[in-house]
C-alpha cells in the first residue's frame, strides 16, 4: 500500500484578488480585511444547503501551484523544519486548509473574509466549523511559540517555490 495513488476532484474554485503566492496573506487569521468567493460548481450544489447557518468554514484546497519538499523554512521562522511539522504549502499531497469567515451565500457562490488563497485555486471541500468539535486548548506549539509574534502583516515570499 505504499505509494497508493488517490484521485480527489475539485468541488469548486476559488475566486481572489492573489494571481501570485508573493505578498499574500500566509494564515487566514492575518488575512481578516481580505475577501474572495467560492465557486461551488453545479454538480455539487445541493451540498450547499444549510451552509449560511454557519459563520465559519474549513476549506481544503489543492495549492496547484505549489512545489513539493519535505524540509522547508516555514514563514514565521528562520529555522528550517520538517514540512509536517509546518503548514507550508510546500508538501508532498499539496492540501491547504483554510478557516473562512462566510459573508454570504448567493446562489452557488460562497462570499468570504479571510482570504488567504491563490485565485484558481481548486476546492475540495467544505466543512462547517463548530468551535467545540475544531478547538483544543494546547500548551506545546512547538516552534509556533516564538513564530506567531510574526504574524501580524507577514506575508508570502518565494521561499516555496
Amino acid at each position: 500500500m505504499q505509494h497508493e495513488t488517490i484521485a480527489m476532484r475539485a468541488i469548486g474554485r476559488v475566486h481572489s484578488p492573489f494571481r501570485s503566492t508573493l505578498g499574500m496573506p500566509i494564515q487566514t487569521v492575518a488575512a481578516g480585511r481580505h475577501q474572495g468567493k467560492i465557486e461551488v460548481f453545479e454538480t455539487f450544489a445541493p451540498g450547499l444547503r444549510d451552509v449560511q447557518e454557519f459563520q465559519y468554514l474549513i476549506v481544503l484546497t489543492h495549492l496547484h501551484e505549489a512545489v513539493e519538499k519535505l524540509e522547508v523554512t516555514p514563514f514565521m521562522d528562520t529555522q528550517s523544519h520538517g514540512v509536517f511539522a509546518t503548514r507550508a504549502p510546500a508538501r508532498p499531497n499539496r492540501i491547504g486548509l483554510s478557516i473562512i469567515e462566510l459573508l454570504r451565500l448567493e446562489g452557488r457562490m460562497l462570499h468570504f473574509r479571510g482570504n488567504d488563497m491563490l485565485d484558481g485555486t481548486p476546492v475540495l471541500d467544505i466543512k462547517p466549523y463548530v468551535p467545540r468539535l475544531d478547538v483544543r486548548e494546547t500548551g506545546r506549539i512547538g516552534w509556533f511559540a516564538q513564530g506567531l509574534q510574526q504574524l501580524p502583516g507577514k506575508l508570502s515570499d518565494d521561499r516555496m517555490q
